[in-house]
Order: structure tokens, then sequence, then C-alpha cells
């Protein structure tokens, strides 16, 4: 498991939508479901998927909202209803690993960048990419938000 800090561009067509943090693990991929079925409507995609979510910001906040969509590759005027043209660069703190440990993946890239003495920027969203391996197993790069 390799930690690391990088600046990072993204650039993506996707759906926005919201919802309580606690159910993210569970509307998030049938949302996703509904944009790959719709993934032929977007132009230059790379096949990458890709979503953001609102960070929690304290016990009182329930709710927040997320993102799903692909990653694009160049302009494109031709955005299809219901979804956004979204170009975000930041400096994050980033982890790449199975998606089944992505609960410990968060919780060891927070650790380690407490450690680094990075601060975590809530305003900005959390980024998960989405990657095929064998066996049906898919690895997640999860991108966490810090000030510079």
């Amino acid at each position: 498991m390799e930690f690391r800090k990088v600046k990072r561009e993204f650039k993506l067509v996707g759906m926005k939508n919201r919802g309580f943090f606690a159910n993210f693990g569970k509307e998030v991929p049938i949302f996703a479901h509904q944009l790959l079925k719709r993934a032929d409507e977007i132009k230059n995609h790379t096949a990458t998927e890709i979503a953001l979510y609102e960070p929690k910001r304290a016990a009182d906040h329930i709710e927040g909202n997320y993102y799903v969509g692909l990653i694009v590759n160049g302009a494109s005027n031709e955005i299809p209803s219901g979804m956004e043209l979204i170009e975000i660069t930041h400096d994050y703190m980033t982890v790449r690993g199975r998606i089944s440990d992505i609960a410990d993946l968060h919780s060891k890239l927070s650790n380690w960048g407490e450690q680094q003495g990075y601060k975590r920027n809530l305003e900005s969203y959390i980024i998960e990419t989405y990657h095929p391996i064998e066996n049906s197993e898919e690895e997640v790069e999860i991108y966490l938000p810090i000030y510079s």
C-alpha cells in the first residue's frame, strides 16, 4: 500500500445526486449503474468510472451531494441531458487498493496524512476512481483533498 501526495486534474461527465451519508455505500453503486446504462451518450469517455463525494464535516452533517461519472478526454460541447461537465484540479493524498478494503484504505490514508502534517480540505470533494482487475474484483483509488 503506497500513500502519496499529488496534484491532480480530473475531467468528467457525471450525474449529481443527494443522500444520507450513511446510505452512500448502497446508493452510489445503484446510481452509478444508471449512469453506465447511458455511457454511450458521453463523448470521449475513457471508461474509467469516478465518484465525487461531499465530505462529512461534523456529526450533525447527515446529508451530502455526490456525483457519479466517467472520466473524459478533451473538450465536449455535447453534454447529455441531466449530466454535467466537471473539471477539478486540487492537491490530494491518495492510495489505491482492493475495493473490498475501501473502509480500511480510507482510514489508513487519513492516518498517514495526519502523520505527514497534511490538513484535509473539507470544502472539496473526495474522489474515488474505479479500476477492474482480474477475477471480477475491482480496485479503487482514493483521493482525499488537502490544503497545499
